[in-house]
Order: structure tokens, then C-alpha cells, then sequence
């Protein structure tokens, strides 16, 4: 599992974005819908989801990730 640090928070489109899934906001649609994405064990397909400090991302194939806000680890 990969920790990702940001400095504040997004949204799952954004995310997918930030990691270079997708090329543009739009395309988080597309992504979401043809892929299966668990947020903290549970299927997830709102792009506009927001991430919070601790959730875990399953985006199978491209990997599981841990977010982390710099301001709650501090």
C-alpha cells in the first residue's frame, strides 16, 4: 500500500488526476465506471467524493494507496 501525502484535501476525481489515472477531470467518470474502487472497503464511484485523512483507496490493478493530509500529521 502506498501513502500519498497532500496538503489538502480532494476529491476522488482529483485524486485520480493527482496520480496520473486520468488525463483530465472529465475522464473520472469514464474511470469510475469501468473500474471497481472500494473507499475503505466499500464500492465508491462518486468523483466528487471527498478524501478524508486515513482512507484507505483500493483501485485494484492500479494499486491501494493511504491518504495522509500533512496538517493531521503534524
Amino acid at each position: 500500500m502506498e501513502i500519498i501525502q497532500l496538503e489538502d484535501q480532494i476529491t476522488l476525481g482529483q485524486f485520480l488526476k493527482h496520480q496520473a489515472l486520468i488525463g483530465s477531470g472529465g475522464e473520472a467518470k469514464w474511470f469510475l465506471r469501468e473500474n471497481d474502487v472500494l473507499l475503505n472497503d466499500e464500492p465508491e464511484d462518486r468523483r466528487g467524493k471527498k478524501l478524508h485523512h486515513n482512507d484507505v483507496l483500493d483501485l485494484g490493478e492500479f494499486g491501494q494507496f493511504r491518504i495522509e493530509y500533512k496538517s493531521e500529521c503534524d
